[in-house]
């Protein structure tokens, strides 16, 4: 493998700050013409240089999320530095430029509006939020600006008709619902499955996917809740009063463990079943403190290979030692630097004269095939490539994968066997 400690460069990172006035400033932006769309030789292309690539994206770096998710973008920039320091893709170096939209739809628009506007950028990758990316979705598709590996498993993404160049990154929420329920019928036969989730797509979905394996009917309790009210008693309440003992969560990082810390302040013991979207370990441990031990017997679903005994784990640890000044290693360092080296594979197949158009191409081509516990499964009527989903438990204090992976079609989950992609030449994109 090559040894990513032969260079000291960091990561580029930039955390755009909004104020009143830069709003303003980068709405009246929003008048002038778009960026360059349709460049047919890679000297027009948006962001692109004979020796560099540039892309943007949006991300929680302070706000209601930050804790859950602002390390993701650092471990993105950690591993574009490895791949830089190797020589790039096509020979070039990908310049990445994180804004902070603070999980707020109001700053994403902003911020997105800069990044495509005054900082010309070739695609936003890896955007996060179904509230926030939703409210740039239009913006983007008009302006013919790839937007790649959206974070977030929200339906909007895969509709490849209305948005030909957006792609969600993550396994669907709807996938993730129903083998999370499917696991819980298997694991425990009688149980009450309830479900709770965030008031919108998220919640939404994944309650889609619960109801086509458990039945509509034969949920025992569905409560919502809302990032602006960190106070979920009302509802894990309702939940402990209907007798549920199999929740199911559509919830992020933080509000997963405030719904673990009130159940258990309530004295409710029920076993808890998250999205991978919630239910990054070092983290709940992070928020929980001295209530971490609640976490025992928590399972989750994971599409990555978030497994200490993956070879890209041990690649992970390596880079995050170097290039992201040893940061604590968590299920947010597997998932940035997975994305990174998904956009990096992409720049590979889309070739020495890149365009917008043609790594769009690139990806539906269903040459794509990614690192995680499955290859990717994208191709020009599919825009979601993260279709099997593996089931992770906590025993003893240790995050790790069980023996049950499923694949979820028409809204049934099929007991499969993982299909993990092994690590080829040290995680750097061949052309």
């Amino acid at each position: 493998m090559r040894n990513p400690r032969n260079s000291t460069s960091p990561p580029l990172r930039r955390a755009v700050a909004i104020t009143g006035a830069a709003a303003l400033a980068v709405a009246a932006a929003g008048c002038s013409a778009p960026a360059t769309q349709g460049a047919s030789d890679t000297t027009d292309a948006p962001g692109v240089t004979d020796d560099t690539v540039t892309i943007g994206t949006h991300q929680p770096l302070t706000g209601p999320a930050a804790a859950g998710f602002a390390s993701i973008s650092a471990a993105t920039s950690a591993y574009f530095a490895y791949i830089n320091d190797n020589g790039g893709i096509h020979g070039r170096t990908i310049d990445y430029i994180v804004a902070d939209d603070g999980y707020n739809p109001a700053n994403t628009q902003s911020v997105v509006r800069g990044l495509v506007q005054d900082d010309d950028v070739f695609a936003i990758v890896n955007g996060l939020g179904t509230p926030t990316h939703s409210s740039v979705l239009d913006y983007l598709d008009q302006n013919g600006v790839p937007d790649l590996f959206v974070s977030s498993g929200s339906l909007a993404w895969n509709q490849p008709e209305t948005y030909p160049s957006t792609f969600g990154f993550n396994a669907d929420y709807v996938t993730e619902g129903a083998a999370l329920a499917q696991y819980a019928l298997d694991a425990q036969e009688g149980a009450t499955v309830c479900v709770l989730g965030q008031d919108d797509d998220y919640g939404e979905s994944l309650l889609e996917g619960v109801e086509g394996v458990v039945g509509a009917d034969e949920i025992g309790e569905v409560q919502l809740y809302s990032t602006a009210n960190e106070d979920v008693t009302a509802q894990v309440g309702a939940m402990q009063a209907a007798g549920c003992d199999a929740n199911i969560l559509a919830t992020i990082n933080g509000f997963t463990a405030l719904a673990i810390g009130t159940a258990a302040q309530l004295e409710y013991a029920p076993t808890w079943y998250v999205s991978s979207s919630g239910a990054d370990h070092p983290t709940l441990v992070e928020y929980l403190g001295e209530a971490a031990p609640l976490l025992e017997g928590l399972v989750s679903a994971n599409y990555l290979q978030n497994s200490p005994s993956s070879d890209w784990y041990a690649l992970f640890e390596e880079v995050n030692e170097e290039y992201n000044d040893g940061a604590p290693f968590t299920g947010n360092t597997t998932f940035g630097m997975s994305v990174a080296y998904v956009f990096a594979e992409s720049l590979a197949l889309a070739g020495e004269d890149l365009t917008r158009e043609g790594i769009v191409e690139a990806i539906e081509s269903g040459d794509l095939v990614g690192n995680g516990i499955a290859p990717l499964t994208y191709s020009s009527d599919d825009h979601f490539g993260n279709r099997t989903v593996q089931i992770a438990v906590v025993e003893d204090g240790v995050q790790d994968f069980v023996d049950r992976a499923y694949e979820v079609t028409d809204g049934v989950a099929t007991s499969v066997d993982p299909q993990p992609v092994p690590l080829e030449n040290d995680g750097i994109p061949a052309p």
